[in-house]
């Protein structure tokens, strides 16, 4: 069996490039931006017909995205209520009121602070949005008490 690379996470979508999917340093949490890409390099809300005609849904992108999120932090020790801040990268921010929406199920006014900015372009161009994330790592006492939490 090959062993992941230090700071990869068993499936999780290969980075694009030599980085990794997250870094613990001086008890934070440093998530690499992270998109709705699968294991399989396929895209969470983005379907193409028979035509090639693509259907980009940003409400199923933004629920994988923090999904993704959320696995890439459970395994470095940490979760979504321990996120500090949230950068977003959106190709077109007509797409900011669903990313806004779908945000809203999972974080509110004592969650992490959030900057949202418009960018030119992303990776792959079915991606309509792409976060990276900082996260304190809890101490031991409220990781304990938090085993069996449901979280979305």
């Amino acid at each position: 069996m090959t062993r992941p690379a230090p700071g990869l996470i068993p499936g999780k979508a290969t980075p694009r490039g030599r980085f990794p999917h997250v870094r613990v340093a001086g008890g934070l949490v440093f998530v690499s931006g992270t998109s709705s890409r699968r294991p399989d390099n396929t895209i969470e809300g983005a379907a193409a017909d028979a035509m090639g005609t693509a259907t980009l849904d940003i409400r199923a992108q933004t629920r994988a995205v923090i999904t993704n999120v959320r696995d890439i932090l459970r395994a470095a020790g940490a979760d979504l209520p321990d996120l500090v801040q949230v950068t977003t990268y959106l190709v077109n921010m007509n797409d900011f009121g669903g990313y806004n929406e779908v945000y809203g199920e999972y974080f509110d006014e004592r969650g992490p602070t959030r900057t949202t900015v418009a960018v030119h372009q992303l990776p792959h161009p079915h991606l309509l949005l792409e976060m990276q994330a900082i996260a304190v790592l809890p101490d031991p006492a409220e990781q304990a008490g938090r085993r069996g939490a449901a979280f979305p």
